[in-house]
């Protein structure tokens, strides 16, 4: 049995539409696909499909905030 649904699942979307370097959007982090049909799915599919954007959004500010890290350590401190 399924759960009713008493509210409207938004769309991620926060009007950045252009795609990263691994084909999600940089700023909703939705495949194209999922961007394409995300009005004919179902309320289910669209919480799966964001959780997938916020594990995504999640993995890239790891990524991000590693990358930052290994940038520090090159650095040079101020001699004065």
């Amino acid at each position: 049995m399924q759960q009713m649904e008493f509210f409207i699942i938004p769309s991620p979307c926060i009007g950045i539409c252009e795609s990263g370097p691994r084909g999600y959007c940089i700023g909703c982090f939705r495949s194209r696909e999922e961007r394409t049909h995300w009005q004919d799915v179902d309320d289910h599919t669209k919480r799966i499909i964001v959780s997938a954007c916020n594990r995504r959004k999640k993995a890239f500010n790891a990524r991000k905030a590693k990358s930052k890290d290994s940038d520090i350590h090159f650095q040079q401190d101020d001699l004065f």
